[in-house]
């Protein structure tokens, strides 16, 4: 399933880069490709928003994407538009593609079943390497610890999760909080992204998925189709975010049935707080 997942995002991003190209260029000489223009822009600008402003959550903005080929399918009906492929470009790439984008690409229906990992459980000791390469056990760190699973630097949500996390990095910091980023990905790419923060995060690999893995949370075949020529390995790991106490009593987890949706800091601070931390 993962791997379909991973054909369909390629696929739908090159669509909708290329379908729009097109349409703007045959637009010049027919108006029916208009209609076209305004089906798929909607979804490249919702995708451009992610990418380029640090959207850590979509929730239901997403829903934007249907605008424009709904929008698109009444203009081309009430102007009588009989050419096949605009039709095509609309229905196909515009509405299908945003649909099957937010109601099947974008969740996680197997979660319900990575039950390892609830509140009340203890986290299992778990070993990672540093961006340098040196061994990381969570049995030497005592004290809570936050720990964030994310894909990898190519999913621009992580990103602007971990940035919202470092720009709160202090709060739970000073309620004595190790914070943990947490990827399969390169140790290139890992050394690459904690030095963008300056925050005293810890940024692991998880060599392997070892622990991913052990704690039931891996997605194999998860990367988008063709990512693998920019260094990263085919399988990743579902978002998630675990929190324990100093006993490792786990007291917070969010295994989101969406990537789409992520808890935001003041979810975690809250539930430290709630933990007598």
């Amino acid at each position: 399933m993962n791997r379909l997942k991973s054909l369909f995002i390629s696929a739908y991003l090159t669509l909708l880069a290329v379908g729009t190209v097109r349409a703007f260029w045959m637009a010049l000489g027919s108006a029916d490709w208009v209609w076209v223009l305004i089906a798929l822009l909607f979804g490249l600008g919702f995708f451009m928003w992610v990418f380029l402003f640090d959207v850590s959550r979509t929730g239901k903005a997403s829903v934007v994407m249907w605008v424009g080929p709904l929008l698109a399918m009444i203009g081309m009906w009430q102007t009588g538009v009989t050419q096949l492929e605009p039709w095509v470009w609309v229905l196909d790439v515009g509405l299908f593609g945003s649909l099957v984008y937010i109601l099947w690409y974008s969740r996680f229906p197997q979660r319900a079943s990575s039950s390892q990992i609830g509140v009340g459980k203890t986290l299992p000791e778990l070993s990672f390497e540093t961006a340098s390469g040196e061994s990381f056990h969570t049995k030497d760190h005592p004290g809570p610890l936050l720990l964030l699973f994310y894909r990898g630097n190519w999913c621009p949500l992580c990103m602007a999760q971990i940035k919202e996390v470092a720009e709160n990095y202090k709060r739970m910091a000073d309620k004595g909080v190790k914070l943990l980023m947490i990827s399969p990905q390169s140790h290139k790419n890992t050394a690459n992204l904690a030095a963008r923060f300056d925050v005293p995060m810890e940024f692991l690999v998880d060599k392997n998925l070892m622990a991913a893995k052990q704690l039931g949370i891996e997605a194999l075949n998860g990367l988008p189709t063709g990512l693998e020529a920019l260094g990263y390995d085919s399988d990743t790991v579902m978002p998630t975010v675990i929190i324990t106490d100093q006993n490792r009593k786990i007291i917070f987890c969010d295994q989101t049935d969406n990537y789409r949706i992520r808890p935001e800091p003041e979810t975690f601070l809250n539930a430290l707080e709630q933990a007598g931390i």
